[in-house]
């Protein structure tokens, strides 16, 4: 074999290595770039991202809509609020139309506290049914609020108030104060749990002073784990019984407590009826909601209730 084709073996044997080695590197390159930057190929691209004292902060946009994203780890987390670009009066999170819901039992509230802000989705929803209304918001980071003013046109009135601050501090502070409230409405995820020291009993029972006779508490929480039937035995400690709404479109799960007697199915539809109308707007259909309002026990009443000296919530949920 002359020296020159030896060379010309030699050569192609090299480039060939080159290039598989090349498309070696290419491929782990595009695993660690091009996947997890998919949502970019859907068009989705992230347009704020802060670290605050609690929580990453994270805000997408797409072509139809803008999102609001918590994280504690490094966990790529949820979407904690969106709403649409072309249509902000519609409702985008299933658990948002399941809270109004709450209204086919509880119709009229005047007073609204609020402990979590998100984007302010839920204050505007309520001003916008009730503008007369005082609605306060109780807030932990302060960041979280500038976000949903800069980004979500949320915007404090003399009707809505931000309160910065532990929304059980606040609870606290309100029953020293001996204010009542027609409405409290638990929407404290923080993007991987529910704080711990918000869903105890005692926290419950301290809720429980501020509402008046026919006052109302919703809560947004999760659906399955054992954390469900912990969480729903703690309610029926301190309200005894309690409105369990749960959707197969979401793991959301909307628990409906009250100092009045609750409604029965019948009464539910009729009031249904009633709110069709009005609740339109924000793209629901609320005569649809009463099927999934259930008063029926249907966790392990057996599992130990949460308290402030047992509440291993994180772990339950798991």
């Amino acid at each position: 074999m002359n020296i020159k084709r030896r060379f010309k073996i030699k050569s192609t044997a090299q480039d060939s290595m080159k290039y598989w080695f090349s498309s070696i590197a290419l491929f782990i390159f595009a695993s660690f770039v091009v996947l997890p930057n998919s949502q970019a190929q859907r068009g989705i691209r992230e347009i704020h991202q802060e670290r605050s004292l609690y929580r990453n902060i994270i805000v997408t946009e797409d072509s139809t809509r803008r999102c609001l994203r918590f994280t504690i780890t490094r966990r790529t987390g949820q979407n904690q609020s969106c709403r649409f670009l072309e249509n902000p009066e519609k409702l985008v999170f299933p658990y948002a139309k399941m809270t109004l819901s709450s209204l086919l039992v509880q119709d009229n509230p005047q007073r609204i506290l609020i402990i979590g802000l998100g984007g302010g989705t839920l204050p505007e929803v309520y001003h916008t049914l009730f503008p007369e209304a005082e609605i306060i918001i109780s807030e932990i980071d302060e960041a979280v609020l500038n976000v949903a003013e800069n980004f979500f046109d949320f915007e404090q009135t003399d009707k809505i108030k931000v309160d910065i601050g532990d929304g059980r501090v606040y609870v606290k502070r309100a029953a020293l104060r001996n204010e009542n409230f027609d409405l409290v409405i638990i929407d404290a995820f923080n993007g991987e749990y529910i704080p711990e020291h918000l869903m105890t009993q005692e926290f419950l029972e301290e809720i429980k002073q501020l509402l008046p006779e026919n006052g109302m508490l919703v809560s947004n929480t999760f659906s399955t784990s054992r954390l469900y039937d912990a969480e729903s035995q703690t309610y029926q400690n301190v309200f005894g019984e309690i409105i369990n709404m749960r959707m197969n479109n979401t793991g959301n799960r909307i628990i409906i407590a009250s100092r009045q007697a609750l409604p029965d199915l019948k009464t539910l539809n009729r009031r249904a009826a009633n709110w069709r109308n009005r609740l339109e707007v924000f793209d629901m259909d609320v005569t649809d909601y009463p099927r999934f309002m259930s008063k029926e026990i249907d966790w392990n009443t057996d599992e130990r209730p949460l308290t402030d000296q047992y509440s291993p919530a994180n772990l339950l949920n798991n």
